[in-house]
């Protein structure tokens, strides 16, 4: 008698977004899930200005994760407009919607806005409720009175890495037999000049006090592997005024040259590879406008 073969299961594939209020923690989230670093995490607000994949591989299938910028209830300036806007527009075509919550914080207007979005939507969503790790998480009661607007609910730890199986086993619950978009290798659909402007971006991120962030974007024109094995990335820190220039500059180029020695370190040890970083600060007042 012949034994009968197992049979195997299809390999599972989907597009799942990350949506949530700003500095939830889902660009955390996605690297945690990941595996590896594709995403810029900071303390501040709008540090997500992209629409960022990140691709998780595993025995059952690929998972394509998007983070998006976090939504602001009231458009500030244009800048703010146009990542609320890509928020939105992360979310069609996507088969899965991960809720992303902070149970540190009180619902307010934000969340508001993004629970009368998801409610207009007709695909599975799970609430993902972050920060577990915290012992004061004074409004996570709220959060879990609404687990019946969703199909599913789960409470995590992104930075420390709690839940996360629990997590991917739920996602893979809902998602469909389908093909492969990515291979093994690849861990997000981002371009390397883009991986590194964000790389880049982050750094000054952290170094810059108050609202100057959100002055500057980074424009990486050029990346070369060199005769002797240096990886040159050519640079440009965009900036909208003369003053900020300065105080990126720092006192007697201080600043630059402390950040691009880090970053370099930083490139090198990720990218595994001897790495020259020239980095140059230019002012253009329109930049915001020519974000497409």
């Amino acid at each position: 008698m012949c034994k009968q073969e197992e049979k195997k299961e299809e390999f599972k594939s989907g597009f799942v977004v990350l949506i949530g209020r700003s500095n939830v923690g889902k660009s955390t989230l996605l690297n945690s899930l990941v595996g590896t670093k594709v995403a810029i995490t900071t303390p501040k607000p709008q540090t997500t200005r992209d629409i960022i994949q990140g691709v998780v591989h595993d025995e059952r299938g690929q998972i394509i994760f998007i983070d998006t910028p976090g939504i602001f209830q009231q458009s500030k300036d244009q800048l703010t407009s146009k990542l609320t806007q890509r928020a939105k527009e992360a979310l069609r075509g996507v088969d899965l919607i991960l809720y992303t919550v902070d149970p540190t914080r009180e619902i307010g207007n934000e969340e508001k806005t993004i629970q009368s979005i998801l409610r207009s939507i007709d695909i599975p969503k799970i609430m993902v409720i972050n920060k577990v790790d915290l012992v004061e998480r004074p409004f996570e009661k709220d959060f879990l009175y609404l687990k019946d607007d969703f199909d599913d609910l789960i409470q995590i730890s992104a930075l420390k890495l709690k839940h996360l199986k629990p997590l991917k086993d739920i996602i893979f619950s809902y998602l469909k037999p389908g093909e492969k978009y990515y291979p093994d290798f690849q861990f997000t659909s981002m371009d390397n000049k883009k991986w590194f402007a964000e790389l880049i971006r982050e750094k000054f991120f952290l170094a810059l006090e108050k609202e100057l962030p959100y002055k500057l974007t980074v424009d990486v024109k050029e990346i070369e592997k060199r005769d002797n094995g240096t990886l040159y990335i050519k640079a440009e820190i965009v900036t909208s005024q003369e003053s900020h220039k300065r105080m990126i500059i720092g006192r007697g180029g201080r600043l630059i040259k402390e950040l691009g020695s880090s970053l370099r370190r930083q490139i090198e040890m990720l990218a595994g590879n001897k790495v020259f970083l020239d980095l140059t600060v230019v002012v253009n007042p329109k930049w915001v406008e020519q974000i497409k």
